[in-house]
This record gives structure tokens, C-alpha cells and sequence, in this order.
């Protein structure tokens, strides 16, 4: 049965506390690459199906960015990092001073600049993860596209395989004075490991 069908309080409890300390991490990481302060609203997490994901970033032919790896270790699984065009551009130019175009296309720079947000958010998380569960989970080189999210999607089921039935997600917000930029950072653990995770979380998974 999926994990996302027998949900508990207490589960998400620890999730969000995941979320929290991960947020945070990042925050402050951000900060020292940048040399500025940079601030965060405090996330919102939640368990879904692994189908309703495209539906959570505008739909299957959403044109996204999105930041993905594979995380290794005694819980493998996939992490995605998916920022609308609107959040991508605000990014740019809020947080990291780029004068950021309209439409589709980016420079190798500014697709590096996100590429590295997306990566320290994943090591933040990851981090926290590993440290709630006491697993070692460690994640590969990440790599970026903008596609339509259902495309994008596809290609994380050719390279890895069957993914799991759910998906964490952690809904980021970054703040720059009144501007505010929204990604969605989604856990996908493969099948066998979401018990493995929350087995270690001394989460009763029953």
C-alpha cells in the first residue's frame, strides 16, 4: 500500500522538522556563497503520489526548470528541484543580481547560478535527512533542464527506473525584501525505501 494512503500526524511531524532544519541549512549556505543575506519562508511539506507531481508545478506541459540527482547510499532515491519561469527569473534577479530576460531561454551562466541553488538545497535537506535517520545518503552531481514537466519527468523514469509511489514534497520559498521566488523540492525514494526512512525515524510505518 502506498505510504501517501496511511499518512499519519506523527509522520508528518517529523517531515516538516526535516523540512525545517534542511531550510535552514540552506539559508545559511546561501548566504555565505552569496555574502548576503538571504532569507527563507518557513516550508510547507507534504506527502503526495508520485502522478500528482506534474500537476503541482502548472501541469505535464508546464515549461519548468528544474534541478535533478540521484541520491545514493542505504536509501536511494531521486530529488528534484522545480522552478516555474516566473520563480526562475526572480531568482535571478533578486537574489543573485542578474539581469534576467524574459521567455525560454538562459544563459550557461545563470543556468549554473540555479543549478547551484538547486544543489545546495539538496545537500541541506539530504543533510538533515541523514542526520534525523542515521542513514548515509549522499547525492550525485546534479543536473539541469528547462522542458515541460512532463517531459522532464519522463526522462528521470528512463535514466533511474521505476521510481516510487510517493513523493515528499517541500514547498521553498525565498524572500528578498517584497519579492518572493517559490520552488517545489520533491523526494522521491525508491520503493524500498520510504519504510527504510521512516523505520529509522522510529516512524511505525503500520
Amino acid at each position: 500500500m502506498s505510504l501517501f494512503k496511511k499518512d499519519s500526524e506523527l509522520k508528518m511531524d517529523v517531515l516538516r522538522e526535516v523540512g525545517n532544519i534542511g531550510a535552514g541549512n540552506a539559508a545559511t549556505s546561501l548566504s555565505l556563497l552569496l555574502d548576503k543575506p538571504v532569507d527563507m519562508a518557513v516550508p510547507t511539506v507534504s506527502l503526495l503520489p508520485f502522478e500528482a507531481i506534474s500537476n503541482r508545478v502548472g501541469g505535464t506541459e508546464a515549461v519548468v526548470i528544474a534541478i535533478f540527482l540521484r541520491v545514493e547510499g542505504d536509501a536511494p532515491g531521486n530529488m528534484f528541484f522545480i522552478l516555474s519561469r516566473v520563480a526562475a527569473r526572480r531568482l535571478l534577479q533578486g537574489l543573485l543580481g542578474f539581469n534576467a530576460a524574459e521567455g525560454d531561454h538562459y544563459t550557461e551562466l545563470e543556468l549554473s547560478a540555479l543549478c547551484e541553488i538547486g544543489n545546495i538545497l539538496a545537500g541541506s535537506y539530504l543533510s538533515s535527512l541523514a542526520d534525523f535517520t542515521g542513514l548515509n545518503m549522499s547525492p550525485t552531481v546534479p543536473s539541469i533542464a528547462v522542458d515541460m514537466a512532463g517531459a522532464i519527468l519522463s526522462y528521470g523514469l528512463l535514466q533511474y527506473g521505476t521510481m516510487g509511489d510517493d513523493a515528499l514534497l517541500i514547498d521553498t520559498t525565498f524572500v528578498e525584501g517584497q519579492l518572493e521566488a517559490e520552488g517545489q523540492f520533491f523526494l522521491i525514494p525508491d520503493p524500498e525505501s520510504f519504510d527504510k526512512l521512516f523505520r529509522s525515524l522510529g516512524v511505525p510505518i503500520e
